[in-house]
């Protein structure tokens, strides 16, 4: 059985606290290797960004991980290639440390050059999203629009929210009718629907996968 290492990482201190995200990869991570026939020897948990050109100084466990697979001449699995990095001139840094890294949702086919390819395509996408939000600020600061302005944080807030409401409220209405269906197959606990909804391939409101809260949260909407 092959052996590998996994790393999950998430960037702020709060996800970190309230493990928001480290359940999802750590399951991500189990279910790959458990298909793939691999044994996970040690996990190693890293709270902090990914951003800048000493990330890897800044990621100790990364580096502990890179460390322990080189000895035990093993991968690193990750969840997914953010986890390491969306710039290409880190995940290019990793690559000389002669340790393969396997990417979860990619899968093993996945080789040096696909991991800098994609990598490089996040990197175009970061940047996109960085000069359409500055673009939008500049055109709302033209207008006249009172950028920070302290006076309309509480109307903001309150629109954002009142937003989020109906998005997550049209969801549900879209993901009932499939839980109703599981439920009627006998799945009977939250857990069992979770599961029978990542089957089916369906996804979260965030795209990612279903767990006991979110499907409490779902059927909660719904009372």
């Amino acid at each position: 059985m092959q052996k590998a290492i996994s790393y999950i990482r998430v960037s702020t201190g709060k996800q970190g606290k309230s493990g928001l995200g480290i359940e999802a990869q750590r399951q991500a991570i189990a279910r790959f290797a458990s298909t793939g026939g691999m044994e996970v020897l040690d996990e190693f948990v890293e709270v902090e960004t990914g951003k800048g050109a000493d990330a890897l100084n800044r990621r100790p466990k990364l580096a502990e991980a890179l460390s322990k697979a080189r000895k035990a001449k093993a991968p690193v699995i990750v969840a997914k290639l953010c986890r390491l990095s969306r710039d290409v001139a880190f995940v290019s840094g990793l690559m000389s440390h002669k340790v393969p890294f396997i990417v979860a949702e990619l899968g093993v086919d996945a080789d040096p050059f696909m991991l800098h390819l994609y990598a490089a395509l996040a990197e175009k996408e970061r940047a996109l999203i960085a000069e359409r939000t500055r673009a939008a600020l500049a055109q709302k600061k033209a207008q006249g629009a009172l950028l920070g302005n302290r006076t309309n944080l509480r109307e903001a807030q309150a629109k954002g929210m009142a937003s989020n409401r109906k998005a997550a409220d049209a969801f549900a209405a879209n993901v009932l009718p499939i839980v109703r269906q599981i439920q009627a197959t006998g799945a009977a606990t939250h857990r069992a629907i979770a599961q029978a909804l990542n089957d089916r391939g369906v996804r979260t409101a965030r795209g990612g996968e279903w767990h006991d809260s979110t499907v409490r949260n779902l059927l909660a909407r719904s009372q």
